[in-house]
Parts: C-alpha cells; structure tokens; sequence
C-alpha cells in the first residue's frame, strides 16, 4: 500500500482486497486522531464500509483493481473518499453482503455522496463526519 502523508491530508493507493480494509481503517482513525478530528467509532465503521463496497462490487470474477482513499481534516469535520477504478456500483446477486453498507453509512456521516465520475469509471463515495 502506498500512502502520502501532510499536515491535513493522507492518501492511500493500493488493491480492492479484503487484506486491505483493515490497514486503510486503522491509517484513517489514526490520521483523525492525529488532527484532533473528534470523530468516534463512526469513522472506523463507514469507511470499513465503503471500502468493503469497493472490495465486493466494484471489481467482479476475484479480480482485485485500483483503491484510492483521501482523509481530509478540516477545522470542524474529517472529509473522507473511497474511489474505485472498476465497473462501478450496480447489484450483485452473488454479493455475500446484506445490501445495508450505503445505508449505514448514511446514518453515520453528517454528508454522503456517491458518484460515478466521468473520468476513469468506478464509483466516489464521499463522507464527511462532523468533528465532535
């Protein structure tokens, strides 16, 4: 995994893999800590989430792509973005999930966004998380 690290922002690059979900959570609570982003368990959780999207949908017949995870720390809220490279977000019969990820991590951010960028294909899910 490949990471780039400031005073405000960490980037991560690495494969969709399930290997990857817990180090890129771990990077991300760690990183708003570090700011002093108030967030809570909310964050470990959400960004698991959106990132298990990514792992489960995003590429299909086992084969891992492209991961991009953004942490940005503002002064009253952690911004955090999950992008795939992949065939974007669509139902999966075969999916071993319950379909509840986006939902819950629209209970826990104060933002959500998901959009398929022109550039590049995949999906960008955008969460903000208020600080406190």
């Amino acid at each position: 995994m490949e990471s780039a690290v400031d005073m405000e922002r960490l980037e991560l690059r690495t494969q969709a893999t399930p290997a990857a979900v817990p180090g890129i959570r771990r990077a991300v609570v760690d990183f708003a800590e570090l700011h002093g982003v108030g967030v809570g368990p909310d964050v470990a959780l959400a960004v698991s989430e959106a990132i298990t999207n990514a792992v489960l949908h995003a590429y299909r017949e086992e084969q891992a792509g492209p991961m991009r995870v953004v942490a940005c720390a503002e002064p009253d809220r952690l911004v955090v973005v999950v992008r795939d490279y992949g065939c974007g977000m669509s139902p999966n019969p075969d999916s071993p999930g319950l379909g509840l990820g986006l939902a819950v991590i629209g209970r826990l951010a104060t933002e959500l966004n998901i959009e398929r960028p022109d550039e590049g294909g995949g999906t960008r899910i955008r969460m903000c998380f208020a600080n406190g």
